[in-house]
C-alpha cells in the first residue's frame, strides 16, 4: 500500500492510498475533490472507497463530488456521525475493521476533537490515520468532548508501537512545537525537534508522517503523566494536566 499526501485548503492534508497491483484507491478524509482526482488520473487509479475519520467540512468537502465521478465507491465514517457525512454508507463501531486491497485497517473509537471520531489503524504497514485527534506535536481542539474521553483516545493510540506512522490532517507541527517548548522547555528532544521543523517549513517541507515514538517523547498531550507537564500546570490527574494544557494552546 502506498499513501500519498496531497496539500488541500490552506493546511489540510489529504492521504491517498494507492494498490499499484489492482490499481484501486482509496482516500482518508477529502477535504476537496480536486488533488484526489489529479492524483488518480496521474496513477491510472479507480476510487474504491472514501474513509472518513469525522464529519467536519473539510475533511468530508469532496464526499459528494468524488461519489459523482465513481459511483461504485463506498464512504465509511463512524456510527455515531449517522446523518453528518455526505454520502455515508457505512457506519462503523469502535473494533470494526475496513480492508483496502490486501491491507486490513482496526477502527479505533477515538472521541474528544468530536464526539463521533474515528481512526483507521493498518497493523501490517503500521500507517495510523487519525484525522484530528493526534497531530504532530499537539492535538485537536475539544469541539464536542471532554478532556476525559480525549486523555482516553490519546492514550489508545500512546499505546501503538513507537515506528507506526502518524498520517494527522493538518500542518500545524511548527505552532504545536511552539507552544510545547513553552511547558517543557528543558526537553532536548523537544528542543531539537523544533529546531529541525522550524528549518524544514522555512523551505515549505512538509513535516507529516511523524510517528508515536517521537510523539511520545515530545508531544506535551501525550505527557499528561510526566513530572515536567505537571509542574507546567499544576496538576497531577491525568484529565485535569490535559485540561489545563488545552486551555493554555487554546490561548497560545
Amino acid at each position: 500500500m502506498q499513501v500519498y499526501r496531497l496539500p488541500a485548503l490552506s493546511d489540510n492534508y489529504i492521504f491517498l492510498l494507492h494498490d499499484p497491483v489492482s490499481q484501486i484507491a482509496a482516500v482518508v478524509d477529502p477535504a476537496e475533490p480536486k488533488p484526489v482526482l489529479s492524483k488518480l488520473a496521474e496513477l491510472d487509479a479507480e476510487l474504491v472507497a472514501i474513509f472518513n475519520t469525522h464529519h467536519h467540512a473539510d475533511h468530508v468537502g469532496g464526499n459528494r463530488a468524488l461519489l459523482q465521478k465513481f459511483p461504485q465507491l463506498i464512504i465509511y465514517g463512524g456510527d455515531r456521525d449517522r446523518g453528518r457525512i455526505p454520502g455515508q454508507q457505512v457506519f462503523l463501531q469502535a473494533g470494526d475493521r475496513v480492508q483496502f486491497g490486501n491491507q486490513i485497517a482496526e477502527v479505533f473509537f477515538v472521541p474528544g476533537h468530536t464526539l463521533a471520531h474515528i481512526a483507521y489503524y493498518f497493523p501490517e504497514s503500521g500507517d495510523l490515520f487519525c484525522g484530528d485527534t493526534l497531530f504532530a506535536g499537539g492535538c485537536g481542539r475539544l469541539f464536542e468532548g471532554t478532556p476525559a474521553q480525549m486523555v482516553d483516545s490519546l492514550a489508545r493510540l500512546r499505546q501503538l508501537p513507537d515506528d507506526t506512522r502518524v498520517w494527522c490532517a493538518h500542518e500545524y507541527t511548527l505552532n504545536n512545537l511552539k507552544f510545547a517548548i513553552t511547558v517543557d522547555g528543558d526537553n532536548p528532544i523537544l528542543q531539537e525537534r523544533l529546531r529541525d521543523v522550524t528549518a524544514a517549513r522555512q523551505k515549505q517541507e512538509p513535516t507529516i508522517p511523524t510517528n508515536i515514538g517521537i510523539e511520545k517523547q515530545t508531544n506535551p498531550f501525550l505527557r499528561w503523566d510526566f513530572p515536567a507537564l505537571q509542574a507546567a500546570t499544576r496538576m497531577s490527574e491525568p484529565h485535569r494536566v490535559f485540561a489545563k494544557l488545552r486551555g493554555m494552546k487554546d490561548l497560545f
